[in-house]
């Protein structure tokens, strides 16, 4: 038979033969295609893109996630293709041997790259086309956007899906020419079995990777909730992943090390299968515990993170929107019984109780706070160090907290949004003014208990009076006083909270922002109801995201550790062989196989562990620039994700040791 119509055949069956290293990155890779897919679908959606209010949000995050996915897959994808070249290179040797020349292995792996590609594709298409109802139904749920908008399979992300995976398979084909290319027969034939050199400067390794798990450690600990806290959440994790990769190379050829050198624990059968064929293949082992490491890592905190915001979206929409609906006037220009008046005439109408109607005057001054003096912010003023500073009279903060306070003349109560500060006198653009309380809680400013860009404070004085006085010493400071030395910029805010369910209160809100826009003094309002609609629909969207890429993650885990016990365990098979017959049971055989695997698999563990430690005190700040502060309900998931986790990750070791077994026996 003419070999080049052989070729096809002997790639197929090749795969077929192959299948216990082929069929799970064929799975894999499906997959892939089917999240990828799902990306591409839904953001090709025109009725999301131009039909409808808010769905730009969720559109852009879309957006985001297929570019962060390119990222994740490409490399990851190349990887699993590594693996299957080193485990196929004995037999391309042989076929090179029985008179195939590298070009036809070369068209052989072609046809085996261009079957695999048409496979995955297909399949991860037709999951797709399957499951993209669901998925869509799911984010139109977690961002508030209307359950009636219909799916629609579009060519153009077919074509995006098969053109990404296209590039993906032939970067993967050129790495596999190229090794097979630049290698002899015989190199072929022992590629596989080919131990690894040790490499050089472990000490060099060692320092470096703890030097940079340390920085990245303390970034994430020593951050703070401002402008570059994104900045350093990238820092951070490329400072880790990189650290964590210079470990495991130095640290377990160090451990390895000394555990051969120590005579009474390496000659001993179960020890010595282990820690020979560890040191025989110690590059590639430190870098799939690296990877495992880092998965599981991603794993535990994209659980947390995706857990955190489903349970936290309600919380962040009422931090940014206390009111269902408010509107700002000019200071005293609404009368407070008109107000009361309309509110209960719709309260009548609609049978809907109304939990707050607020009417106060305020302030509002933009400053730097330098200690606890309050000061003119600059031309120069980082936007961080830019705060607002809210001015209320006793009187008004009363009837928000339905109290009955006091103050002497020059006191004042004090609130921060974010962490007390326990001052006991603040300064206002050179005003002294005594705290008689730092307040823990005034409606309608959120206490966050955690200080942010986004923080704002409170001054509460005695009266108008002090009120004005305040206003003045501001004017004065920034050169925009009249001729009496005075400047008005006060305002009056209305704001209402309504019991129920939103669709319950759109009709009372809509009528009452209509009347309030007609009132004379009338600035601005909002509609608290469609604000924290904005905020679910464009939080919703990450946490769709999250969904996905919390999956994608556990695959690619999955398949890592998988690869490693069938490598290993092929590469091992040889050892155990000559174990078993110069004497060592099968019980002994076993045993020493869960010693090995047990140790390989609780290191990257412990690691991740505490990569989740440091890393949480990144998320929580990220949380918190992302409006929430719920700390505590953090760390609660932290450690129920961390333990479920943990005995998901005893699951796949007792999997892969009876793989690793199997394959051994």
């Amino acid at each position: 038979m003419n070999k080049w119509k052989l070729l096809p055949y002997m790639a197929l069956k090749g795969v077929g033969q192959n299948g216990r290293v082929y069929y799970p990155y064929i799975g894999a890779g499906i997959f892939s295609v089917f999240t990828f897919f799902i990306f591409s679908a839904i953001g090709y959606n025109q009725k999301l893109i131009s039909g409808l209010p808010r769905a730009a949000y969720a559109w852009m995050m879309l957006q985001i996630g297929k570019a962060l996915l390119c990222i994740i897959l490409l490399p990851f994808l190349y990887y699993a293709n590594s693996f299957l070249v080193k485990r196929r290179t004995r037999e391309f040797g042989l076929y090179s041997i029985l008179g195939l020349e590298k070009r036809h292995i070369g068209m052989l792996l072609c046809f085996e790259t261009l079957a695999v590609y048409g496979l995955v594709t297909a399949g991860g298409v037709v999951l797709g086309c399957v499951l993209s109802k669901l998925l869509f139904l799911l984010l139109l749920r977690v961002t508030g956007l209307p359950l009636d908008i219909q799916f629609v399979f579009t060519w153009e992300a077919f074509k995006d899906t098969a053109l990404f995976f296209a590039v993906v398979f032939f970067i993967n084909l050129l790495y596999g020419l190229f090794q097979v290319g630049k290698a002899k027969p015989v190199e072929l034939l022992s590629g596989s079995k080919k131990g690894e050199k040790e490499p050089k400067w472990i000490a060099v390794y060692g320092t470096l990777g703890t030097v940079l798990v340390g920085a990245g450690y303390r970034i994430s600990i020593c951050s703070e909730v401002n402008s570059m806290i994104f900045t350093d959440f990238f820092c951070a994790v490329f400072f880790v992943v990189a650290g964590t990769y210079l470990l495991f190379t130095s640290g377990s050829i160090f451990l390895l090390r000394v555990l051969k050198k120590n005579k009474g624990f390496y000659y001993k059968p179960q020890n010595f299968v282990t820690v020979s064929g560890m040191l025989y293949r110690m590059k590639k082992n430190a870098a799939s515990l690296a990877n495992i490491c880092i998965f599981s890592t991603m794993v535990i905190i994209t659980l947390v993170c995706t857990i955190t915001l489903y349970r936290g979206l309600d919380s962040m929409g009422y931090y940014a929107y206390p009111y269902d609906a408010s509107a700002d006037y000019g200071a005293g220009d609404l009368e407070r019984e008109k107000v009361e008046e309309k509110v209960k005439e719709l309260e009548e109408k609609y049978g809907i109780r109304v939990l707050r109607a607020d009417v106060y005057d305020f302030m509002k001054f933009s400053c730097e706070l330098k200690g606890n003096q309050f000061e003119t912010a600059g031309a120069d003023t980082k936007f961080e160090n830019t705060y607002g500073v809210y001015l209320i009279t006793l009187a008004d903060y009363n009837r928000l907290e339905k109290e009955n306070k006091t103050l002497e003349k020059g006191q004042a109560l004090f609130l921060s949004e974010g962490e007390d500060l326990g001052l006991d006198s603040i300064g206002f653009m050179g005003l002294e003014l005594p705290v008689a309380e730092e307040l823990g809680h005034l409606y309608p400013f959120p206490k966050s208990g955690k200080s942010n860009f986004g923080t704002d404070f409170v001054i509460v004085v005695r009266d108008e009076e002090e009120k004005d006085k305040c206003a003045r010493a501001f004017a004065e400071k920034n050169g925009i006083a009249d001729a009496d030395g005075f400047v008005e910029s006060g305002y009056q805010k209305v704001g209402i909270l309504l019991e129920g369910e939103d669709d319950e209160k759109k009709e009372f809100v809509d009528e009452l922002l209509v009347w309030m826009q007609g009132q004379e003094g009338f600035t601005k309002c909002r509609n608290g109801m469609e604000g924290r609609e904005d905020t679910k629909s464009m939080y919703g969207g990450l946490l769709f995201i999250g969904i996905l890429f919390g999956m994608i993650f556990f695959m690619c885990l999955l398949l890592i550790m998988y690869y490693k016990q069938i490598s290993e365990g092929y590469e091992d098979q040889g050892s155990f062989a000559i174990m078993q017959k110069v004497g060592m049971s099968d019980r002994e055989i076993r045993g020493t196989i869960h010693r090995q695997i047990l140790m390989v698999f609780l290191l990257p563990l412990g690691v991740a562990l505490a990569h989740t430690c440091a890393g949480m005190f990144m998320v929580d700040n990220l949380m918190a620039a992302l409006d929430l502060f719920n700390s505590r309900m953090m760390i609660w998931w932290t450690l129920w994700v961390s333990v479920f986790f943990i005995i998901l990750y005893g699951i796949c070791y007792l999997a892969t040791a009876r793989t690793y077994y199997r394959i051994v026996k």
